[in-house]
């Protein structure tokens, strides 16, 4: 039997974990203890991206924030991925009807983008409560907020029907690696050792 999750409560929990950190998650399951994990990176790594790009800081501090962000983006993709196994294998004993389609787009990957959405949807609404950055803004970021809402709604249905779908034998998707090389010193030539005899080569990439 699949885990209740559904899009509307973890649109809910996204929102209101990002008001209070300390929130905790609704089950103290693998699935969502990954969920969480997702969520929290998400939203360092939107703090650090943030952090990244003042012009006040110097050289050592903006390489610092970069090392984070490929820090937190490698364990929010490792989170997707966990995401997608623990619900895979609560469907495994699931026999697929014939004609089953395969989503491209795994339930994971939808969970990161409604996480996302709730980040810019917290940062947008702060934005419209910005009453020194004039009228022009605020109309802006209200308009903003509202489209970026109505994306929200339609993804999490999508996200509803991939997994009733799922759970009925009528859709399925797979675990896709991310297989992230640049954070990998076996993968990028620059921390192997290779990338500086390959400058200037012309070598496709």
């Amino acid at each position: 039997m699949l885990e209740h999750v559904d899009a509307v409560s973890l649109v809910q929990w996204h929102d209101a974990r990002l008001a209070d950190a300390r929130l905790p998650v609704p089950a103290n399951t693998r699935l969502w203890r990954w969920i969480e994990s997702n969520h929290r990176h998400n939203r360092l790594l939107w703090d650090e991206e943030d952090r990244a790009r003042r012009t006040d800081a110097g050289s050592a501090a903006i390489a610092a924030s970069k090392r984070l962000i490929d820090q937190h983006n490698q364990l929010r993709n490792d989170a997707v991925e966990f995401i997608d196994e623990a619900l895979l294998a609560q469907l495994g004993g699931i026999t697929l009807h014939a004609g089953a389609r395969l989503s491209s787009e795994t339930a994971g990957a939808m969970i990161d983008r409604l996480s996302i959405l709730a980040l810019k949807i917290f940062h947008m609404h702060a934005q419209t409560r910005r009453s020194e950055a004039g009228a022009e803004h605020v109309a802006a970021c209200t308009a903003k907020l509202q489209r970026l809402v109505a994306q929200r709604h339609d993804l999490a249905c999508c996200l509803d029907r991939l997994l009733a779908e799922a759970a009925g034998g009528l859709a399925y998707f797979k675990v896709y690696r991310q297989f992230k090389m640049y954070n990998d010193p076996a993968l990028n030539p620059w921390l192997y050792g290779a990338a500086p005899a390959r400058q200037g080569s012309g070598a496709a990439p």
